[in-house]
């Protein structure tokens, strides 16, 4: 049993998305400086910082949340995810390839996409920033900026994923 189609090219170029967001959100210009504050972050501590390291791994784990997001905005994998303890059963490889017929591209849109990237932000990873923060005697300015910012990247990501995956 085949995984539904998928444009891998959009999968992995969306893992850029957090890269690019956050070089726009965390600007001076925009919520750098608020976000410095926030963060107990000052200029010496970023000048030791190994920014190719932080980049790559940022790559990474965009790579991660891309691959991670195709389940939760793309309704067919849920068909494909519930059918392939049975992939060699031919009634259920039949019923499946009828039902990607038919329903195959259905509610495959940006808005969409970002409907359920932002449910999945907002399910997953707010509440752990926020459980962080509270750890770490974070404010709240430190859990909107930086929810905001994730908030941001998943409904991207997932209207990207949903549209054009």
């Amino acid at each position: 049993m085949d995984t539904p189609n998928v444009n891998w090219i959009v999968v992995l170029l969306n893992a850029l998305i957090p890269l690019v967001i956050g070089f726009i959100w965390y600007n001076p210009k925009v919520f750098g400086n608020a976000w410095m504050k926030a963060a107990d972050m000052t200029e010496d501590k970023m000048k030791g910082a190994k920014m190719w390291l932080i980049f790559g791994l940022t790559l990474i784990m965009g790579l991660a949340i891309s691959f991670g997001l195709l389940t939760a905005v793309m309704h067919q994998f849920g068909v494909f995810q519930a059918l392939q303890h049975y992939a060699k059963d031919p009634e259920a490889i039949e019923y499946y390839k009828s039902f990607m017929t038919k329903y195959g591209t259905e509610f495959r849109t940006f808005g969409h996409g970002a409907l359920h990237g932002g449910i999945a932000c907002m399910t997953t990873i707010f509440p752990a920033i926020v459980i962080n923060a509270l750890f770490e005697r974070k404010s709240f300015a430190y859990i909107a900026i930086n929810g905001g910012f994730w908030l941001a990247c998943l409904i991207i990501m997932g209207g990207i994923i949903c549209q054009f995956a």
